[in-house]
């Protein structure tokens, strides 16, 4: 049994970027981890229209982003080119598409001279890129690390900032610095999300050694600039739908992008469920905007929690073990003064009753118990 007792302490409250997005953390869709390199222009036109019709848009889900591929190379005047076998029409017709179903479009570009993939980077050409990304109504960009020269991002990333500013129109700006240089520490003057991380697989020690190392720079977090440990797995089918659903919890404590990377046109039933959960989302979504981090840890049995604007608490009790194991928290540990709390259980949706001065559960191996505590 565990019972933790650690209390909050108050994030840092650091200058965030002030170009009016990203107050909440970013929901959308990502190409990478289904298809990494095998996009074209018919499977992002029906990946919008299945973000529209899957019920995920009506979820939260705003944005359709193309990952590393859909560029090939330079015009003459330096613009960037899209690949002309994978998208022969240009980006231009998918982004008219997702705009009409009020959906939100990104690209992705590199602060180095190529991509990861070898594709044209944007070190060099930040303003032609950033310039070009506004004229075809591009709302978000996502830009990675890899090829650089000797600079360090701390010195690289703010270029394309200043540069997507200057255009006038609102981009998302998504640092994918892979947390080499501990970009919580700078990137809050930089960009709307900055990834804390290399990437996520799909397997349950992937995914929670990625929560561990997002964990530690909670206090960083804020409306405006977000601690990003990587996009989601679920649905890819390397975990369990228990395993999806820790998955989901904790990125939604954590405050972390919500950034789908199945096939959405071919969901099941369960990834559905997970994407949806609208309580669960609430606590993402949260305005607070406070990060939810580990509280306490021990023998596998840990939990984690974060204040919510309503005067409530949403703590996740967490079993990284293999038994079912019961799990207990203390109200006094997670600041509530009260000795009663209301609980209600985000997956079961259901209120749980109120509870005195403390709240057990028996939580599955791999499994959370998702709850919002509530002062009586």
């Amino acid at each position: 049994m565990l019972l933790f007792a650690l209390f909050f302490a108050l994030p840092l409250l650091g200058m965030a970027l002030n170009n009016g997005l990203g107050r909440t953390p970013q929901m959308g869709w990502n190409s990478w981890n289904h298809f990494h390199c095998g996009i074209n222009e018919q499977l992002i036109m029906e990946t919008i229209d299945a973000v529209h019709s899957s019920g995920l848009h009506d979820a939260g889900y705003e944005y359709v982003n193309l990952d590393d591929c859909w560029q090939s190379a330079r015009f003459p005047n330096k613009t960037i080119m899209p690949d002309p076998k994978a998208f022969p029409h240009g980006l231009m017709p998918l982004i008219s598409h997702a705009h009409s179903l009020n959906i939100k479009f990104g690209v992705y570009s590199d602060a180095g001279s190529k991509t990861c993939a070898g594709r044209p980077g944007s070190l060099g050409f930040e303003t032609v890129d950033a310039t070009t990304y506004a004229s075809w109504g591009v709302d978000y960009l996502k830009y990675d690390n890899c090829n650089a020269d000797h600079s360090k991002p701390e010195e690289r990333y703010p270029v394309m900032r200043d540069a997507l500013n200057k255009t006038g129109h609102p981009i998302f700006f998504s640092m994918c610095e892979w947390g080499v240089d501990n970009p919580a520490t700078w990137a809050p003057t930089v960009g709307n999300s900055w990834r804390t991380t290399g990437d996520i697989g799909d397997s349950w020690n992937s995914m929670i050694g990625k929560a561990d190392q997002n964990d530690k720079w909670w206090k960083y977090a804020a409306p405006g600039g977000w601690n990003d440990p990587d996009m989601l797995e679920i649905g890819n089918g390397g975990m369990s739908t228990t395993e999806y659903m820790t998955h989901f919890s904790l990125w939604c404590l954590m405050k972390a992008p919500l950034l789908v990377g199945c096939d959405v046109r071919n969901m099941s039933k369960e990834t559905v469920m997970i994407l949806t959960n609208k309580e669960a989302i609430g606590v993402s979504q949260d305005p607070m905007g406070v990060q939810g981090h580990k509280v306490n840890s021990s023998n596998n049995l840990e939990v984690w929690a974060g204040p919510l604007s309503n005067h409530s608490v949403a703590a996740i009790l967490l079993n990284r073990g293999t038994i079912k194991e019961k799990i207990t928290m203390d109200f006094k540990s997670i600041n509530i003064t009260s000795s009663k709390a209301a609980i209600r259980d985000l997956w079961q949706h259901k209120d749980l009753g109120t509870f005195t001065d403390m709240f057990t559960a028996d939580v599955d191996p791999h499994g959370v118990v998702f709850v919002t505590a509530k002062p009586q």
